[in-house]
């Protein structure tokens, strides 16, 4: 299945697509996509009445998308998950994860607008697949169990200022908490739907040129090692996101590839996960 948030910034409205791609109002059983809906059994209720034709049909031609799931609590992300992208840095590939956190108000819709943030001059994009947890995690005893916590998967763009991130005191966080750094979206597609997360293909263009052409199969640590490990050092809730890593053709890497201007279009697709298009604007 796939639910998606349709309305202006603060006023979403939750959906979600039936087999056709027709869709429908989740009104009549939840206020929004939130951790609590996840919590609930949300999705399962949503295809019990998807099924049995008690959600009305609604429009969304023209709409803005919003992110699939309402501010989350927190977004975990794991760095030079990929070897290609590690290699690009110069970088070792790692033992374990590399664990960062992002401002949990990071989260925009596909389509809304990314700001250079002031002094930025190194203003870079990285496609990945996104984690959206659906029920509380903690100590999972294994890899496996973490499907049993896997609400579902979404397209996201860690968008990072590397100056921030590398050249004023080392924290990442700096580097990746500007607002408007975690395009989600467009849609929050069911496990069952997306099937094995690592046989995806991914792409990102920058003004029309391919920049990102990668494959989740290349994942140093798979999205159960992920979850798994995660669970290890923090309580995961429904709800939450997590970022899982960028293949190679980010602009810091070694390659030719300018930073992002005020006024570049940046275009992010995932294999059964939908496509994002947002332009860049100034802060």
């Amino acid at each position: 299945m796939r639910f998606l948030r349709v309305g202006p910034p603060g006023l979403e409205r939750p959906a979600v697509l039936d087999a056709d791609g027709g869709a429908h109002d989740l009104s009549p059983l939840t206020d929004d996509i939130d951790g609590a809906f996840l919590e609930g059994g949300g999705l399962d209720r949503a295809r019990t009445a998807l099924a049995e034709g008690l959600l009305p049909r609604t429009e969304i031609a023209g709409q803005r998308i919003g992110a699939p799931v309402a501010r989350p609590g927190k977004v975990v992300c794991v760095g030079l998950n990929y070897v290609d992208h590690a290699a690009e840095t110069a970088t070792a590939p790692p033992a374990e994860p590399v664990v960062f956190m992002k401002a949990a108000n990071t989260v925009v819709g596909p389509g809304d607008t990314v700001l250079i943030p002031r002094t930025s001059v190194k203003t870079d994009y990285e496609i990945e697949l996104a984690i959206v947890i659906g029920r509380t995690a903690r100590y999972l005893d294994s890899e496996e169990a973490s499907d049993e916590v896997i609400a579902g998967y979404a397209v996201a763009d860690d968008v990072t200022e590397r100056a921030f991130q590398h050249e004023r005191g080392g924290q990442w966080d700096k580097g990746k908490s500007c607002e408007t750094f975690n395009p989600l979206g467009p849609w929050l597609v069911t496990p069952d739907e997306v099937g094995d997360p690592q046989g995806l293909a991914m792409r990102l263009w920058v003004n029309g040129e391919l920049r990102q052409d990668g494959h989740t199969k290349n994942m140093i640590f798979g999205v159960r090692h992920i979850v798994w490990y995660l669970s290890q050092f923090m309580v995961l809730e429904a709800g939450d996101v997590i970022n899982t890593g960028t293949p190679a053709g980010v602009a810091f890497g070694a390659n030719d590839f300018p930073y992002l201007r005020e006024g570049d279009v940046v275009e992010v697709e995932i294999d059964r996960l939908g496509r994002q298009r947002h332009v860049l604007g100034q802060a």
